[in-house]
């Protein structure tokens, strides 16, 4: 009987951290907005106790919790989102380059069968937006872990993954971005099965640098100076 309580309330817990993030990466709050934790508990028809845990595992990452004024969804500074992207650029450009060398048949198989999906999306054929729902329907995280570097992809999904939800869906809604970015994953695509590190790692750093102009543009703030792709 003791055995079945925690099964329960670790997947009550699990299943408000997924909705949780959704519902603030998809724009239903805003950064900066309080959220209420007894509202989001009935919403959600759980009891407090689960949510909290799932909020404690979201601080840092999409909360912040503040004594005596409660969580609020985190907000960024252009110096944040900058940081946030430069940090993205250098990380996922070396995942590239790792997995041109790394990344099994099999696994550019699959990569090149999830982008075709990703094609057939209502959303990116409108030109409305880049939808990529989860991890496992995430062209990038598909990448991260086929460069096989344990360390990059902890820093990147623990840390960065959650935040860049937020700013890559509001990024794809700015006009042409979307088929442009799926333009942009093609080239990735082609460069990890022609097996060359130097053009895949350019062809990510270039898609990524696209993706934070866009990103700076979505947030109200001004980008910095193009500079000439390598």
């Amino acid at each position: 009987m003791s055995t079945i309580q925690p099964i329960i309330r670790s997947s009550l817990s699990a299943e408000a951290f997924d909705k949780v993030v959704e519902a603030i990466t998809s724009g239903e709050f805003e950064p900066g907005q309080r959220l209420s934790e007894a509202e989001l508990a009935r919403n959600l028809g759980i009891s407090r106790g689960p949510l909290r845990e799932a909020l404690g595992r979201l601080e840092g990452r999409l909360v912040k919790r503040t004594p005596r004024i409660g969580v609020h969804v985190i907000s960024f500074t252009r110096e944040d989102l900058e940081s946030l992207f430069l940090t993205r650029e250098a990380l996922e450009g070396m995942s590239a380059r790792l997995a041109a060398e790394r990344m099994t048949v099999k696994q550019l198989d699959d990569l090149r069968a999830l982008l075709e999906g990703h094609s057939h999306q209502p959303e990116l054929a409108s030109g409305e937006a880049y939808v990529q729902r989860s991890r496992d329907d995430d062209f990038h995280f598909a990448i991260i872990h086929g460069a096989q570097c344990e360390r990059i992809e902890r820093v990147l999904m623990n840390e960065i993954y959650y935040q860049l939800r937020i700013h890559r869906r509001k990024s794809s809604t700015q006009p042409g971005r979307a088929q442009a970015a799926l333009k942009e994953h093609r080239q990735i695509v082609e460069a990890l099965e022609s097996r060359d590190p130097d053009r895949a790692e350019t062809a990510m750093r270039t898609h990524i640098r696209n993706a934070r102009y866009s990103s700076l543009a979505a947030a109200n703030v001004e980008p910095p100076p193009r500079t000439a792709s390598l």
